[in-house]
């Protein structure tokens, strides 16, 4: 399976310690998804897309997904649908 860097528009807030949260995330095509829960937040590299920063396991919808946050700039490891030649 290949996967693509895609970048997100991700509505956040800073909790009083400090912490940012991601609340809702906007896929490229302007479809948005309630983040229900931020179940862990940990420095990681992106090993399928390459990048590095802090990645969000969060559950959206029931399913748990990776989201990660790149020096301000959000985006998630997209499976890549394209047809083969």
């Amino acid at each position: 399976m290949k996967y693509r860097k895609v970048y997100i528009e991700v509505v956040a807030t800073f909790k009083t310690d400090g912490r940012l949260m991601p609340l809702l995330i906007v896929w490229e095509d302007g479809k948005k998804y309630k983040v229900d829960k931020v179940k862990f937040i940990t420095p990681c590299a992106s090993t399928k897309v390459g990048g590095r920063g802090m990645r969000y396991t969060v559950l959206m919808n029931g399913k748990e997904r990776n989201i990660f946050n790149e020096e301000g700039k959000w985006f998630v490891e997209a499976e890549d649908y394209q047809e083969s030649s």
